[in-house]
C-alpha cells in the first residue's frame, strides 16, 4: 500500500514539475512577436546598491512612458538616492525629475530584442553635509539641470516582462548651481561606444501594459 502511495506521489510531483514547465516554456514563447503599439504604456525602472567597508550608496530611477507610435515614446522619470562616508562622516542626498522622449530603431530575435536610443531633460537637488578638514562642518546644497541621448535596450522574457540595459551616455550636459557659490557647466560627448559600452551598463525592468 505504501509503495501504490509513493509512485502515486512521485507521479502527481513529475506531472506538476511537467505543467510548471510547459507553462513556463508557453509564457516565454509568448514575449515571441511582442510589440508596442500606439496607447501603449510602461512602468520602467532600475535599483543600485553599494556597500563597502566605510561607505554606501544607492539610487532609484522609477519611469513611466506612453507610446504615441509604435516606435516612440514619451514620458517622465524620477531620480532619487544618497551615499555616505563612515570615515569623514558625510553623506549625499539627491532628488530628481526630469521628461523623456524614447525611440525605438531596431528589434531582433523575433522582436524580442528591442534597442532605443533617449533624449532626456531634468531637474536635480542635492544636498552634501560633512565634516571640514582641520575642524568644522560643511552643509552644501546644489540645484542643477541635466540634459542627455542614451543608448539602451529592451529583452522582452515574457510578453509584458523585459530586461532594460542602459549601455551608455553618448551626449550629457550638467548645469550646476550651488548655493553659496558659482554656477558650473559641463559637457560630454562619448561616440567612441565599442570601447565602453558594455563597461558600466546599468540594469532595469520594464512593464508593458
Amino acid at each position: 500500500m505504501k509503495t501504490k502511495f509513493f509512485i502515486i506521489l512521485l507521479m502527481l510531483t513529475f506531472g506538476f514539475v511537467n505543467a510548471q514547465e510547459r507553462e513556463a516554456e508557453a509564457e516565454m514563447n509568448s514575449a515571441k512577436g511582442v510589440s508596442f503599439d500606439t496607447g501603449d504604456m510602461f512602468i520602467e525602472g532600475g535599483i543600485s546598491f553599494s556597500d563597502s567597508d566605510d561607505s554606501n550608496s544607492y539610487s532609484i530611477n522609477p519611469k513611466f512612458g506612453y507610446l504615441i507610435a509604435h516606435n516612440f515614446a514619451v514620458g517622465g522619470d524620477l531620480d532619487f538616492g544618497g551615499s555616505k562616508t563612515d570615515a569623514t562622516d558625510s553623506k549625499t542626498t539627491f532628488f530628481g525629475i526630469g521628461v523623456f522622449a524614447r525611440y525605438y530603431f531596431f528589434e531582433a530575435d523575433s522582436k524580442r530584442f528591442k534597442a532605443f536610443g533617449d533624449i532626456g531633460l531634468g531637474y536635480s537637488h542635492a544636498r552634501d553635509e560633512g565634516n571640514v578638514v582641520g575642524g568644522g562642518r560643511y552643509d552644501e546644497t546644489t540645484n542643477g539641470i541635466k540634459a542627455n541621448i542614451t543608448l539602451g535596450l529592451n529583452y522582452f522574457f515574457t510578453k509584458k516582462f523585459a530586461a532594460t540595459f542602459v549601455l551608455a551616455d553618448i551626449l550629457t550636459y550638467n548645469n550646476a548651481k550651488p548655493e553659496d557659490g558659482p554656477s558650473s557647466n559641463s559637457f560630454e560627448l562619448n561616440i567612441n561606444l565599442f570601447n565602453n559600452i558594455f563597461a558600466q551598463p546599468k540594469f532595469g525592468l520594464l512593464y508593458k501594459f
